[in-house]
């Protein structure tokens, strides 16, 4: 018989990777998986977990294995407790997501949680409110209120990068000093001659890059403030903003939450919104108010700020500008009244 009649031998078996390589594999999925949700999101669901676990506890109702009955209950009780219903769902989210965790899956879908829920979002939804947006005056206002010490250059850059680039707080607390220096970093600045870009990875872990051009002033310019501020806090590595205690800046990262009382503190002294009083103007302001600012103060074509803050479509875009647009076009007036 010819050799070319011969068939092949089939390739010999490959024998499965020795277990000390399927066990780093298997290691780094539970890294992959646990890097699903971001750190704060990690965070609030572990709070939503504890809080009906401890729920449980005090009502005698087990909290494994799930039990729609249960949830139901609980999120009648904190609808009567007065919890809002963006806060009710971001629970129920958190205890779902739970379940799915220990692979005991809960049906959102069972009447006990699905008519429940949907009572209580007929009953107690409320008007969406925004916090306040801050103007540019603001902004300069408020920076006039910090000392000039190293608190007052760090909070300096925070209220002005954070403005200029319309980021979120956790954003602005996220940023690292260069690319991969931690492993909850969400983005790192670079350093041009016409400003500074930031890589950020936002919500839905999408990348974006946000110009900061350079301002007219070097007091309120954010990108002369954030290189002053990274120059003489000595930042090579890790986080750029960060904790100072007994006058030393110290390594661990801030928290956002240290942004949102930052802007009410500096709005209240800066004398912002002094048509309300100092526990509305408390409650007004934010985090969030120097996203809202710049969206809200930008003259320019809606797309490049729609760009600016990672903005999926151009209706929520919109939502920010609206206080700025109200009444630009007078429709009464168009119709002939």
């Amino acid at each position: 018989m010819s050799d070319e009649l011969i068939p092949e031998r089939a390739p010999a078996f490959q024998l499965p990777a020795p277990a000390d390589g399927l066990e780093r594999l298997v290691g780094k999925a539970k890294a992959y998986a646990k890097g699903a949700k971001a750190g704060n999101t990690r965070t609030a669901y572990g709070a939503d977990w504890r809080d009906y676990a401890t729920w449980c506890l005090r009502c005698g109702v087990p909290a494994l294995p799930p039990s729609a009955q249960a949830i139901g209950l609980y999120i009648t009780d904190l609808a009567g407790q007065g919890r809002a219903v963006s806060t009710i769902e971001r629970r129920l989210s958190g205890i779902c997501w739970h379940f799915r965790q220990n692979k005991q899956p809960i049906d959102r879908s069972d009447p006990h949680i699905r008519e429940v829920l949907a009572g209580i979002r007929n009953k107690h939804s409320r008007v969406p409110t925004q916090k306040a947006a801050v103007a540019a005056t603001d902004i300069i206002a408020m920076t006039g209120t910090l000392d000039t010490g190293l608190v007052g250059i760090r909070d300096r850059a925070i209220l002005l990068v954070g403005f200029a680039g319309g980021l979120r707080r956790s954003e602005i607390v996220g940023l690292d000093h260069g690319a991969g220096d931690t492993a909850e970093g969400l983005g790192w600045p670079e350093f041009l001659p016409g400003g500074v870009v930031l890589r950020i990875r936002g919500k839905g872990n999408r990348w974006r890059e946000v110009e900061i051009g350079r301002g007219s002033s070097a007091r309120t310019c954010p990108v002369a403030c954030l290189e002053e501020w990274v120059a003489i806090a000595r930042i090579v590595h890790g986080p750029v903003f960060r904790r100072i205690a007994a006058k030393r800046v110290q390594t661990e990262r801030l928290s956002d939450r240290y942004v949102a009382r930052l802007v009410q503190r500096t709005a209240i002294a800066a004398g912002v919104r002094g048509d309300l009083a100092e526990g509305e103007r408390r409650e007004a302001f934010a985090g969030h108010s120097l996203r809202a600012g710049l969206a809200s103060s930008a003259e320019v074509d809606e797309r490049y700020v729609q760009r600016q803050l990672g903005h999926a479509t151009v209706t929520m875009t919109r939502r920010y500008q609206r206080e700025r647009d109200r009444f630009r076009v007078n429709l009464t007036k168009a119709a002939g009244l």
